[in-house]
This record gives C-alpha cells, sequence and structure tokens, in this order.
C-alpha cells in the first residue's frame, strides 16, 4: 500500500478577503514571519460548472512557484484527505478577535 502525498487546506487574509487554497508543501520560512506555501493544487478541469471565484486565484496564482504568507495572517492550516474548491470570500468583521497591537509611529 502507497503512502498518499497530503494535502494542506490553507486558509489566509489577504486585503481584506479570506483566501482558501490547496497546496503539496508548506513550512515555516527562512524569512522570519513568514509561512512559504507551495505546489498549490486547482481542481481539475474536467467539471462542466466553473467556479468564478476559483479561476480568479488560478489566475492570479498562475506561474507562483512560491508564496511568501505573513504568519499573522494564517487563520487556520488543515491536512485533509480529499481536494475542495479553492475560493476567495470576503472577510467579516465584528467577531471576537482583536488584532495584535503594534507600537505607535514616532513623531
Amino acid at each position: 500500500m502507497s503512502k498518499r502525498e497530503p494535502i494542506y487546506k490553507v486558509i489566509f487574509l489577504n486585503q481584506g478577503q479570506v483566501y482558501e487554497m490547496y497546496a503539496k508543501q508548506i513550512y515555516q520560512s527562512d524569512l522570519w514571519g513568514f509561512l512559504e506555501v507551495e505546489e498549490f493544487v486547482f481542481g481539475e478541469r474536467t467539471q462542466m460548472v466553473v467556479d468564478p471565484s476559483e479561476e480568479k486565484l488560478k489566475a492570479q496564482f498562475e506561474g507562483v512557484v512560491r508564496s511568501f504568507v505573513p504568519m499573522h495572517s494564517i487563520v487556520r492550516i488543515d491536512e485533509v484527505e480529499r481536494l475542495g474548491t479553492p475560493q476567495i470570500s470576503e472577510a467579516k468583521g465584528g467577531g471576537n478577535v482583536m488584532p495584535f497591537p503594534m507600537p505607535m509611529p514616532e513623531k
């Protein structure tokens, strides 16, 4: 029995939107505070129905070998058994999570 290659679902925030992506490689970057995401996985084009959100992600990440995502933008990472549909959705506010306080800039 061969061991299957893991697939990870990575959910992160980017410019007010929630990105849900699938990748085969995820690890801590040598760049401090970043996570490296490689080998993005998208659905096959054998389906008749085309998801505009997935197509937008495909176009946005076309030719990208590796993405560096800031650690504080990561919402969740799951190892999944099946590939889902990558998507972009609007981030909804009003939750109980507060942003980490940043120092005030000196004048």
